[in-house]
């Protein structure tokens, strides 16, 4: 059922952030990006389940935000500041995360969530089909606001929402970086980082992420109407998916199961905040 589920919220995701937007023909240009978010997922599941892998996975989904994103700008019958501002900074944060994912999987050789997924076809193809969803919700805003055949010149509302995703996508790379050089030591095998920005937060990777979405939507704000402020649901998906779903939830229980007991890990746990960073400096 997940997958019929899956296709019907991005058909109405698709029909409502087509209002007033800009059209390919007769087929309106934010529809088609939805559709194209879907196949290109549904093409790199043939050979992944052929051969059994998860690798192409999260590049894969850089892949369309990219591709997507690329096109659509390409396509859009006007091609203002606004416009060009969202496509950047969409492309900008995946071609810097894609690459650091993908080295990531590559390296561990597998990714411990699909083991039970890989060797059924329809569980396996429903997580593909979900990433597809995934990306529309992920990045809705910017590409309803490329879409969109409103425009608006560039304003505060566009330097807050570049400010704050200037900050969201620093921090998230920053944590990514301190994580992977205090993993790549050995002295630190078997150990839980609290240093740097993981002093702050236990998880500031995500809190960067969900910052620099808001960002998007900020900057998008101005072009939307209609049925199209449906876009702003984009930062909020995005938060509820790190800190109820796949995120936040399934980090710390693995954490838990490794750690849990530990002094020096509950007290980690104690006196640091789950994503949000403190501005006081923690321990390490």
């Amino acid at each position: 059922m997940g997958i019929p589920l899956a296709l019907v919220l991005g058909a109405l995701l698709a029909l409502a952030g087509s209002h007033a937007g800009a059209k390919v023909g007769d087929v309106p240009l934010f529809a088609l990006a939805v559709l194209a978010a879907f196949v290109v997922q549904w093409v790199a599941f043939v050979p992944a389940f052929w051969r059994q892998t998860e690798v192409y996975y999260d590049i894969t989904g850089s892949i369309t935000y990219v591709t997507v994103t690329a096109g659509l700008l390409a396509l859009a019958p006007e091609r203002d500041a606004r416009a060009v501002l969202l496509a950047g900074l969409v492309i900008v944060w995946t071609l810097r995360l894609g690459p650091f994912l993908f080295r990531r999987i590559r390296r561990a050789g597998s990714d411990d969530r699909f083991d039970e997924i890989k060797p059924s076809f329809p569980r396996f193809l429903l997580v593909w089909t979900v990433q597809g969803l995934w990306v529309t919700f992920t990045a809705m805003a910017a590409w309803v606001g490329i879409s969109s055949t409103s425009r608006a010149g560039l304003d505060a509302l566009a330097v807050v929402g570049v400010v704050l995703w200037v900050l969201g996508f620093a921090m998230e790379t920053v944590a990514d970086a301190q994580k992977s050089r205090f993993r790549a030591d050995p002295a630190n095998a078997g150990r839980f980082i609290t240093t740097g920005l993981w002093s702050r937060s236990r998880h500031p990777n995500y809190a960067g992420e969900i910052l620099l979405w808001i960002g998007v939507a900020v900057v998008a704000a101005p072009v939307l109407t209609g049925w199209q402020w449906v876009a702003l649901a984009s930062p909020v998906f995005v938060t509820l998916l790190l800190t109820r779903v796949s995120g936040v939830p399934l980090l710390e229980k693995k954490a838990d199961a490794r750690w849990g007991g530990q002094p020096d890990y509950e007290e980690y746990k104690r006196t640091t905040p789950v994503l949000v960073p403190r501005l006081t400096r923690g321990r390490g």
